[in-house]
């Protein structure tokens, strides 16, 4: 199954789902035709000899931007060797994997085998023959970038890392938000996207994160955005913490959210005041308005009551009591619990 949107010269989407059972071979030759007809004229796959392995099974969601490729891959379990034959030692792959595990070894074991664990990343250039093995249910983002941008910064090595660093956090943050926008972006800002991705990608090689270049501020707050809804309910969540976690400075992280409409202050009691929100409509075991306060750490319910006010134009009370007449469902402005 393969979905095409119409497809500019800049950016296009591709997904593919080469899921039913067959051959290995006959699998991956029918990924590569979709590929290849649709995103591959710049980027072309490596050929793969599969030898015994029974089953090649890959779902697959990616977007270009410009030289670059933002692919989300879920895979069954399968060993395989890349052919290098197909002019593919002129891009560099990124999988950040977040399931599973692929494994990675020169045929004939020079530098010996990498195994890259769900939580980790591997930086490589793409080329050489190649042999992996693919757990069942492996799970990453691969990102293909020019090798060029590079210049001697691999120098032949495999880097290696946990996702959880600070640079690989911003890079994964504007990596996912450029994936969901690119289509839509004109010229000037897919060119800026494109231009911060490889400098994060770079900075990922370099172990460092450019603080002072303005083009990965929104990527930045980004990340720190991803980093604060994942701990709402820790009560030491601040903008302190998370430019501690970011490893950058505090000052920066502001700078950063300068280029929002909101500080990072107001984005962390934004996202807090909807999870409290959400449990003020639970039709059972119900939390008083002290109990949600003190949870979602607003130093006193007063102080819940004003910034609840301020946010819904409803006291707590209200919106609860308005929830049940309407028999539980939210209703506009009240619906929308997406970040902004």
């Amino acid at each position: 199954m393969v979905d095409t949107p119409k497809l500019g010269r800049s950016s296009r989407v591709f997904s593919a789902d080469v899921t039913a059972p067959g051959t290995a071979q006959d699998s991956f030759g029918a990924f590569q035709r979709e590929w290849d007809s649709q995103v591959g004229q710049a980027w072309p796959l490596s050929g793969l000899d599969f030898g015994a392995s029974r089953e090649f099974r890959i779902r697959v969601r990616a977007a270009t931007a410009l030289d670059t490729v933002i692919a989300n891959a879920h895979s069954a379990s399968y060993i395989g060797q890349t052919t290098g034959t197909r002019d593919s030692d002129e891009r560099v792959l990124m999988h950040l994997m977040s399931h599973g595990t692929w494994r990675f070894s020169r045929p004939d074991e020079r530098g010996g085998t990498v195994t890259v664990p769900a939580g980790s990343f591997i930086v490589r250039r793409d080329g050489q023959p190649t042999r992996f093995e693919v757990s069942s249910g492996a799970t990453a983002k691969v990102l293909i970038l020019p090798t060029e941008e590079f210049g001697s910064l691999l120098d032949g090595r495999h880097i290696v890392g946990s996702v959880r660093s600070p640079v690989v956090r911003v890079l994964a943050a504007h990596a996912n938000m450029l994936g969901t926008v690119a289509y839509d972006l004109g010229p000037a800002g897919l060119q800026s996207a494109r231009d911060a991705l490889l400098g994060l990608a770079k900075g990922v090689v370099r172990q460092e994160f450019d603080d002072a270049e303005p083009l990965l501020a929104p990527a930045l707050a980004r990340a720190a955005m991803n980093l604060a809804d994942s701990r709402l309910a820790d009560p030491e969540l601040s903008p302190m913490s998370l430019a501690r976690e970011l490893n950058v400075s505090v000052r920066t992280l502001h700078r950063a959210f300068a280029t929002l409409d909101e500080s990072v202050g107001t984005y962390i009691r934004r996202r807090r005041l909807e999870r409290a929100r959400l449990e003020l409509v639970v039709p059972f075991d119900r939390p008083s308005v002290m109990e949600v306060a003190a949870r979602w750490h607003f130093s006193d319910s007063s102080h819940f009551i004003r910034a609840f006010r301020k946010q819904y134009r409803q006291t707590p009370t209200e919106f609860a009591r308005l929830s049940d007449t309407a028999g539980g469902g939210l209703e506009p402005p009240y619906a929308d619990e997406s970040p902004r």
